[in-house]
């Protein structure tokens, strides 16, 4: 491959570069992993605050470097991935120490898209594309508002697999919290877990 060829339209991003892209669930808003510089921008193009992040993987290897796995967490994972279910769980000893952060959510998404951006360019810190915690659910609403804000725009989706938030669920404590429901209900998740599954 020439070196031409590593840019944005081949689907591999530069240090300090943001990017919207398609999921399964809705667009997102998405930096390297560990790239700060990238993290500074979103904070300064998104409106909503608190940001809400996840972190996007297309493995349960790449998963499993991020954060602790317990038998909950497992089950889930495989029973609904890749899809729509966000988990939040314990950073792994080497994320904590890269990032300060106790927690962070993970998901692999199901979407082709997506799982190519990732694997040209590792795990991905993602959040939602929004204004005012809304999401943007239409090309021509992204593009009026963050058409100047990002460095590439990957417009490519199947229409079936967006515009339906994910679920995201907090596993970091023994009791599981339900912090938004999106396509997978919690019925779908105590029929994995059970009711009162703890740890």
């Amino acid at each position: 491959m020439m070196v031409e060829d590593y840019s944005f339209e081949e689907g591999f991003m530069t240090d300090g570069s943001v990017v919207i892209f398609p999921t399964d669930t809705v667009y997102g808003l998405a930096a390297r992993l560990y790239d700060m510089d990238a993290y500074k921008k979103i904070e300064a193009i998104k409106t909503d605050k608190p940001i809400k992040y996840a972190i996007l993987c297309d493995t349960l290897v790449s998963v499993n470097d991020l954060v602790v796995i317990d038998e909950r967490a497992k089950k889930l994972m495989m029973a609904f991935w890749p899809g729509a279910l966000t988990i939040i769980l314990k950073s792994s000893r080497s994320h904590y120490e890269k990032t300060g952060q106790k927690t962070i959510g993970v998901r692999i998404p199901n979407h082709n898209a997506a799982v190519r951006l990732i694997k040209k360019n590792g795990p991905l810190l993602t959040t939602s594309v929004s204004i005012d915690d809304e999401p943007l659910l239409t090309m021509d609403e992204i593009k009026k508002h963050y058409q100047t804000k990002v460095d590439y725009i990957y417009e490519e989706y199947n229409a079936y697999y967006l515009n339906v938030t994910s679920t995201t669920i907090d596993l970091s404590e023994p009791t599981i919290k339900y912090l938004r429901i999106g396509s997978i209900s919690k019925q779908d998740i105590e029929s994995v877990i059970g009711q009162d599954f703890q740890i």
